[in-house]
């Protein structure tokens, strides 16, 4: 077995949700006298996996950052509620995929998302069985690659790697000392390292 544990971000790598946060967050900044623009699912897709100051200063680059985290705030808030009840799109093969990985690997998330983000997913598609823990910036407070660091050491785990979509996940891994797999079917892009054409293409290499 080449790795130990298998440590995946979440958007763009297990299930594609920016439809349905797009329509939260819709209805989160609809009023907003400060707000310029409602924003569209594809810009929404364009910042998922930057922290809260980072997207929202995107997004919104005429807000105060203590504007745009208040913002922030009220968004995640609807959004959770949104994702518990309607859920995301999950990549094809994902339960079949993460069935048989379970059996043999350890799982986890790691995701640069806010408190309750991760649990919304694991509750609307039943997958808490799979995942044995998971960690966010909206938790810990601490960045994507010390999340990988502090995943891997309070499970104890070995030779791990990292699955995510973006070059921002990559730069993450190669922070953390983690092997780093791309998710070549999610939403960006990460040159030069090995590719997943679909999420079955783990089976094929852990």
């Amino acid at each position: 077995m080449r790795y130990d544990g298998i440590l995946f971000d979440l958007d763009g790598t297990l299930w594609d949700s920016s439809a349905a946060v797009a329509k939260s967050w819709q209805e989160a900044l609809k009023g907003q006298p400060d707000v310029p623009f409602l924003p569209t699912e594809e810009q929404l897709k364009s910042v998922m996996g930057l922290s809260s100051e980072e997207l929202m200063a995107k997004l919104f680059p005429s807000l105060s950052k203590e504007r745009g985290q208040e913002l922030f705030a009220l968004c995640c808030e609807v959004e959770i509620r949104y994702l518990r009840e309607h859920g995301g799109v999950l990549y094809e093969g994902l339960k079949e995929t993460l069935t048989e990985l379970s059996n043999t690997h350890f799982l986890g998330i790691i995701s640069n998302c806010n408190d309750g983000y991760i649990e919304s997913f694991l509750d609307a598609h039943e997958m808490r069985p799979f995942f044995t823990d998971w960690e966010c910036i909206g938790r810990s407070g601490l960045s994507k690659w010390e999340n990988i660091c502090l995943v891997v050491k309070r499970n104890h785990l070995e030779a791990p790697v990292y699955v995510g979509d973006t070059s921002w996940d990559a730069e993450a891994a190669e922070k953390a000392g983690v092997p780093f797999l791309h998710a070549g079917y999610g939403f960006g892009e990460a040159p030069n390292v090995p590719r997943l054409a679909s999420i079955g293409d783990l089976l094929k290499l852990v």
